[in-house]
């Protein structure tokens, strides 16, 4: 059977998509490409018009929504303690913070990243950082989901904690730690110390000095 092909940048989005792979014990084949990749890697865009990573390639199945992929690589073997399954406690919430770690949290850091990192000679480093501002302020929900919890939802590691941990993990690699409470910088420090994380984050970092070597 082909092995499901990632195509990925370290430390990018796709970080949850590897992180997922190593935690339910899929075996993907690791695609790490420059960054951008469709600059830096034109060929790229031949497999995905966007350009964007990550992009899984399962068979017939191409998906290239991070959180999505993590949700599929967890789940695609079957029932998994790393999804909360339909019918169980915290079902809904499941849903509801694996879909709010993308569109209502890394949101506000790619603006950041692309005003203030990227693209700092267009003048808009103002409208950058009062999406850092937007983002800080949007980190209540998790921080008030997490008092008197260890994880997100039905008391163990899931999905979701790898798509909402992710943002954070990228917040202490862009600058945007500042806001962050100290609350939820405990909890990055128990997601990033799991195995599965150190294994993910190790072969895109072999990944992107084979790029450099």
């Amino acid at each position: 059977m082909t092995k499901p092909v990632l195509y990925t940048c370290a430390r990018s989005r796709g970080l949850r998509a590897t992180w997922a792979a190593e935690e339910a014990g899929v075996d993907i084949d690791l695609k790490v490409l420059p960054f951008p990749p469709r600059y830096l890697a034109p060929e790229y865009l031949a497999i995905n018009p966007l350009g964007t990573v990550p992009l899984l390639v399962d068979g017939t199945s191409r998906m290239t929504e991070s959180c999505a992929i993590a949700h599929y690589l967890a789940s695609k073997d079957g029932p998994s303690d790393l999804v909360i399954a339909p019918g169980e406690r915290d079902y809904a919430e499941y849903c509801d913070f694996t879909y709010h770690a993308d569109a209502t949290i890394t949101f506000p850091q790619t603006v950041y990243m692309r005003f203030v990192l990227f693209e700092k000679d267009k003048g808009l480093q103002e409208a950058g950082h009062a999406y850092a501002k937007w983002y800080w302020k949007r980190l209540v929900k998790v921080e008030q989901r997490l008092e008197g919890r260890e994880f997100l939802c039905g008391d163990r590691f899931t999905v979701a904690d790898i798509c909402v941990g992710y943002a954070l993990i990228l917040s202490a690699s862009v600058g945007l730690d500042e806001g962050v409470p100290e609350s939820l910088k405990a909890y990055r420090e128990r997601l990033t110390a799991r195995p599965a994380y150190q294994r993910a984050f190790q072969r895109e970092e072999e990944g992107r000095e084979a790029l450099a070597g």
